[in-house]
């Protein structure tokens, strides 16, 4: 199964890096969360979701519908 983040990021045409200044999340940081080496905390997960215009819950693979309306 491919991770979300990586998948929300490649459908936007970004790279890490792009993320990364827009976010403030470290790119080494993002690369992890895309493998599934390292879990986003909390925080960082609200700020991802708040940038991809999506719910948590989609990126944790809690729901199918990224819409942040369900």
């Amino acid at each position: 199964m491919e991770n979300r983040l990586h998948l929300l990021r490649k459908s936007k045409g970004l790279s890490q890096i792009t993320v990364q200044m827009d976010t403030g999340v470290d790119q080494s940081l993002l690369s992890k969360f895309e493998k599934g080496i390292r879990i986003p905390p909390t925080e960082t997960l609200i700020k991802l979701a708040d940038f991809y215009n999506v719910s948590i819950d989609y990126i944790l693979y809690r729901t199918d519908k990224p819409d942040l309306n369900r």
